[in-house]
Parts: structure tokens; C-alpha cells; sequence
């Protein structure tokens, strides 16, 4: 049975040092020289890109959640014993509008539109702001709501958006997940109507991306991910419901008129990659994800290895970050879920009682077994109601955990990790991590050994500046 935790102390009145990563972002620049502490892996080459928001208003006006912010992205490129890094403000065609016009223009996540007409009919903002992708030499910023962004390898500069040749849209989620065995990637988007859709991509490692078809959902959802194996895709489609009138009526944001509706319970999807017209779906117990790390399967069960909540609110507590200590507590553990598709049920277990999101494991052995897995963590109770400032690893055998502070007051984003050419073991690689100190507002990406991360990093490529806090990245290994 999982005991419920005691509400963290509150924090020390006044602002928060950490506040500075949520500053507007405006020094946009090309590949400069890195500061470098340490010794960088000679091995380590290739380009880490973060994409999140870094712009969070227009013309005075604040957006109304963290998931609002006008998107940007950063990329540092390692190579003989360097790093460059580049920065950028992604410029889409309705940010682009939003800041001509001085002002908000188009509903989001957690703001509304001026006007019924403007939240009716004038379409989806491309914050452009969640995640990156590269596909067939090309690199693209992306968010749930709408089409991909396409970017510059060379600079980080906006292409513009893109249906990848007509193949995607009119949503294609920001969460991809590559299985090797198969050299494709899959994706979804949500499409909204009548009878709501859940559309499925497949994006080959090379050649034409294909729609898989498309799969009923049971009302207006909140699906931010979910993960494959090596036959299934795996969703879990919490009870959490959008009052849409409401949103139209101008009563709220989407973000104020989401509904928790635990009756409901969490209908669980597995959707049989080389079949997807044959879903199996069943009612588990009520509960939120919003990220996987992988999956696998096993003895005709599906191991899935994620973030779960109790409940959606988690969503108070990220729109509050924006503002500084949340009110609530970070509420995310590790669970470690079996499913049976063929008696449609579900057992998870909780692996570690410590607050932490951003859950990854190698992508060498994305959708098959895999031992290790890497978090971003909050360091105890006093940090629960802040960005998290600790990595761990956790030995999904074991439950051994080990756990890395970077600094006092160093906050660190999602770890990817890098695995090390023509390495062996699991954890033969590097944990790229974007940190940001906020002792002297700079931000950098620490290098650590994934075998033995407790060292410490080996290397920090340091920013001459600060950037905010991202979401999610991608690594494209050198040519």
C-alpha cells in the first residue's frame, strides 16, 4: 500500500533565486566558444539541441501556464576537445503575429483568446516549444497541438512549419519514440471533432513517414505521450476531461477547465503495431503520466517503466513555477507497470518514494529490456515545491539508487544519455545535463559518466548567460 507523504515544509518567503530561469531569453546567437571546466570525453561528438519555451508573454501581457511559452532552443556541438553553443527564439508564424500586434492573440494551454471569435476560429498557437526531432538529416522543434517546426542544424534559425510532405497534422505530438529493431520511430496526434481521434505515425529512419490509422478516444483527453515496444504502442488515457464550452464561452483557459474525473478511470491502449486497427483497451484504476522512460515486453506482458501522479495536480504546480514556490507538492514517483493485454489488466508498483519527472533510459534498447533508468529529482522536501535539483539513476533491478547534486542551487533539466560509440554494458555512455545556477545566472551542460555519475560531472560546457529551463531534446551524432 502507498502511504501518503506529508506536505512539504513551505519554503522561505521571497522570491526564489531559481525565478531568473524563467526571464524572457532575447540574446540570440549563433555556435560560440564554451567555457570549459573539467575534460570533455574524447569520444563525445555530436550535437545536444533543447528546445522549451523561453519567451513567457507578449506586449505586457503574461501567459497564463509554463506550457504557454513562445518556444526556443539550444544546441551545443562537442567535438576535439570543445564545445559550441548556440541559442535561438524559434519564430513561428503566430508568435511572429502575437509580437507585431503587441498583444495575445490565440487561445493556449493556459491562456485565452480575446475574443469568441478568436477562440472558436482562429486556430492553434505554434508555441513550438516542447521537444526535438531529427529526421532524414533534418531537425524540427515540436509541441502536441499543431505541426512541426523545421530549424537549422547549422545555426538553430526557423525554417518554418512543415506537414513533413503532407504526411503529419493537423497534430503531431512532441514525444516520438525510436524502436531500433524495427529503424523507425512512432508518434500520435490528437485530432479534436465530434468522436476525438487518436492519429498514429510511423517516421522511418529513412523514407516517406506513414499514417498507421487512426483510433476513437473516449472525449476531449490530455494525452501528453506515451511508449513502444517492439510489437505494441502503449497509451494511457487518464480521466481528465476539457470543458470546452467553458474555454469557448471565455470562462477560463483549457488549462482552468480541465475536469478530474476518477470514476472514469485510466483506459489503457495497446495498439498492435503491425495491426493497429486491433486495439485492446480496458479501465485500470485512476491515475496521470505524463512521461515513460521505456517498455518492453516479456513473457506475453508489456513492463512499462514511468512517471505516475495520484491524480492532475501536477498541472497546478507547473503553471505555478512561472511564479515562483508552487503551492503544492511535486507529486511524480517511478512506477514500474505490468500489463496484461489479453486479461485486460493492470499492476504497477511503485520503485522509489522520491519526487522526479523526465524518466529516459538508453536508446539502444528503446521498446526491449533494459536495466537502468535516469531521472531529473527533487533532493527532499524542502525542494518539492521548486524545479528539481538532482539527477539519479536507478537500477530498475535493484531499486539502488544513485543520486548526483550538480551544485547549491543548480536546477537541472530532463538527463539524455549519450551512449558511448562501440561501448558494451548498458551504462557505457555520458549523461548530457542542462543546468542552471542560479547563484551566478549562467547556465551550462554537464557531462557525467552514466557507469558512475556519484563522480560527479567530468566536464560543464558553460553559456556566457542564462537560458531557461527546457523540456525535452535530441541528439544528433557527428557526421
Amino acid at each position: 500500500m502507498m502511504l501518503s507523504a506529508a506536505a512539504a515544509p513551505l519554503p522561505s518567503p521571497g522570491k526564489p533565486s531559481w525565478l531568473n530561469a524563467y526571464r524572457d531569453f532575447t540574446g540570440d546567437h549563433g555556435f560560440q566558444p564554451m567555457r570549459l571546466e573539467g575534460r570533455l570525453p574524447e569520444k563525445l561528438k555530436g550535437t545536444l539541441v533543447r528546445v522549451g519555451p523561453v519567451t513567457f508573454g507578449v506586449g505586457g501581457q503574461r501567459y497564463g501556464h509554463w506550457f504557454d511559452g513562445d518556444g526556443g532552443a539550444l544546441a551545443v556541438r562537442f567535438g576535439e576537445g570543445g564545445a559550441w553553443g548556440s541559442a535561438r527564439a524559434i519564430d513561428t508564424p503566430s508568435i511572429r503575429a502575437e509580437r507585431e500586434a503587441g498583444r495575445i492573440l490565440y487561445s493556449n494551454y493556459g491562456t485565452a483568446a480575446p475574443s469568441l471569435w478568436r477562440r472558436m476560429f482562429g486556430g492553434a498557437k505554434n508555441t513550438a516549444n516542447t521537444s526535438a526531432m531529427t529526421w532524414n538529416g533534418r531537425l524540427f522543434a515540436l509541441v502536441e497541438s499543431t505541426v512541426p517546426t523545421e530549424l537549422s542544424l547549422e545555426d538553430l534559425r526557423t525554417l518554418g512549419e512543415t506537414t513533413l510532405e503532407g504526411a503529419v497534422g493537423p497534430a503531431f505530438s512532441a514525444h516520438p519514440h525510436r524502436v531500433g529493431s524495427r529503424r523507425a520511430a512512432y508518434n500520435f496526434g490528437v485530432r479534436f471533432g465530434r468522436v476525438p481521434q487518436l492519429d498514429l505515425y510511423e517516421v522511418p529512419d529513412s523514407g516517406a513517414i506513414r499514417r498507421m490509422g487512426s483510433v476513437p478516444l473516449p472525449g476531449l483527453v490530455m494525452i501528453h505521450d506515451f511508449i513502444a515496444t517492439e510489437r505494441h504502442l502503449v497509451f494511457f488515457v487518464a480521466p481528465v476531461r476539457i470543458g470546452i464550452f467553458r474555454v469557448m464561452l471565455g470562462l477560463g483557459s483549457i488549462s482552468d477547465n480541465f475536469e478530474w474525473r476518477p470514476e472514469l478511470g485510466t483506459e489503457v491502449l495497446v495498439i498492435p503495431i503491425d495491426e493497429p486497427s486491433r486495439v485492446m483497451r480496458f479501465q485500470a484504476e485512476p491515475f496521470y503520466t505524463w512521461h515513460f522512460g521505456n517498455a518492453f515486453e516479456q513473457d506475453g506482458r508489456i513492463v512499462v517503466d514511468s512517471v505516475r501522479y495520484p491524480d492532475f495536480g501536477t498541472n497546478q504546480w507547473l503553471a505555478e513555477q512561472l511564479d515562483g514556490w508552487a503551492s503544492t507538492d511535486a507529486q511524480g514517483r517511478l512506477h514500474r507497470t505490468t500489463i496484461d493485454p489479453k486479461a485486460g489488466t493492470l499492476r504497477t508498483e511503485q520503485v522509489s518514494d522520491r519526487r522526479c519527472e523526465f524518466p529516459g533510459a538508453t536508446p539502444l534498447l528503446a521498446g526491449t529490456r533494459h536495466r537502468y533508468v535516469y531521472l531529473a529529482a527533487h533532493s527532499g522536501q524542502e525542494a518539492w515545491r521548486g524545479p528539481q535539483d538532482t539527477i539519479v539513476k536507478v537500477d530498475m533491478e535493484t531499486g539502488r539508487e544513485t543520486v548526483v547534486t550538480l551544485g547549491r542551487e543548480h536546477y537541472a533539466s530532463e538527463p539524455m544519455f549519450i551512449p558511448r560509440p562501440g561501448g558494451s554494458a548498458e551504462d557505457d555512455g555520458w549523461l548530457l545535463v542542462q543546468t542552471y545556477d542560479a547563484t551566478s545566472d549562467k547556465t551550462y551542460v554537464a557531462v557525467l559518466d552514466a557507469k558512475a555519475p556519484e563522480a560527479g560531472p567530468m566536464a560543464r560546457a558553460w553559456l556566457d548567460h542564462g537560458f531557461p529551463l527546457t523540456f525535452h531534446g535530441t541528439w544528433v551524432p557527428a557526421a
